[in-house]
């Protein structure tokens, strides 16, 4: 076994400690809370307990998928200075969008909720959003208020849309300023 797969098992033990954990408590503290598709009571519930089996799963779909994209080897993976830093700051800045973002909906600020989505839409522009480690870090951030099914299902939607803006959308806008660019000049 490399390196890099303990390291995995050693993510995936840390995150499936703390979704039990969080399960656990809530079980102890009023019981495990369903959620409403879009916060509709006409809409399907889904429990928070599916986040026990939904998480670590995640979580280990995502760590293959970014050792695969970034064609991690174990020296990379045993020297913390040659680990792709973009790959942590798309997990660490998508888990504080879902962290804000949960905080503003449990506090009910509302009116700034309807700019969260778009600001989002604008962000893929220039950064690739859809990539795993960001799906991730977001349905982590809101896994504490919405459970992981809604965040996982909400955040691969918007993965998508950050797809295909960050690869269709802007290039198109990137062509268009090039050639009137060169019309210009």
């Amino acid at each position: 076994m490399n390196h890099f797969t303990k390291i995995q098992f050693y993510i995936i033990g840390i995150v499936s400690i703390a979704i039990w954990g969080l399960l656990g408590w809530n079980y102890f503290h009023g019981g495990v809370p369903s959620h409403h598709i879009l916060a509709r009571e006409d809409l399907p519930k889904f429990s928070n307990w599916w986040g026990g089996i939904l998480l670590p799963l995640l979580t280990w779909l995502v760590l293959l998928r970014i050792q695969k994209r970034e064609k991690l080897n174990e020296k990379q993976a045993l020297n913390l200075s040659n680990f792709p830093q973009k790959i942590i700051y798309g997990f660490v800045g998508a888990l504080m969008y879902g962290i804000l973002l949960a905080l503003l909906f449990t506090f009910k600020f509302n009116e700034i909720l309807g700019y969260f989505f778009p600001s989002v839409m604008i962000l893929a522009l220039f950064y690739p959003i859809y990539r795993a480690e960001c799906l991730l870090g977001f349905v982590i951030g809101m896994t504490f208020t919405f459970g992981a099914v809604l965040p996982t299902g909400i955040g691969s939607i918007i993965s998508i849309i950050g797809f295909l803006i960050y690869n269709l959308i802007r290039p198109a806008i990137l062509f268009v300023g090039n050639f009137l660019k060169n019309l210009i000049a």
